[in-house]
């Protein structure tokens, strides 16, 4: 019967979530030590680092939508070589 409440106590989850005091991990330690000293520049929310410049989305389109009638032209003309 030990045992169980061994088992019981060791996985506990909601007892440890439930904790008074929770500590901060070691890199939010490291960083906050960090920040004291010299705090970090105001950034946007993961900002690229260069903007990449925008692609002509007309060429990609453009393919698709030739593989789409060359697929379409070839599955017709086996369907109308096999018919005869």
């Amino acid at each position: 019967m030990a045992e169980k409440n061994d088992w019981e106590r060791e996985f506990d989850h909601r007892w440890a979530k439930s904790a008074q005091h929770k500590e901060p991990s070691a890199r939010a330690r490291m960083l906050a030590a960090r920040w004291k000293e010299n705090p970090p520049n105001p950034a946007p929310f993961r900002a690229d680092p260069d903007p990449v410049p925008r692609r002509a989305s007309w060429a990609s389109t453009a393919v698709v939508v030739a593989a789409v009638i060359v697929v379409m032209v070839l599955i017709g003309f086996v369907q109308f070589r096999s018919s005869y």
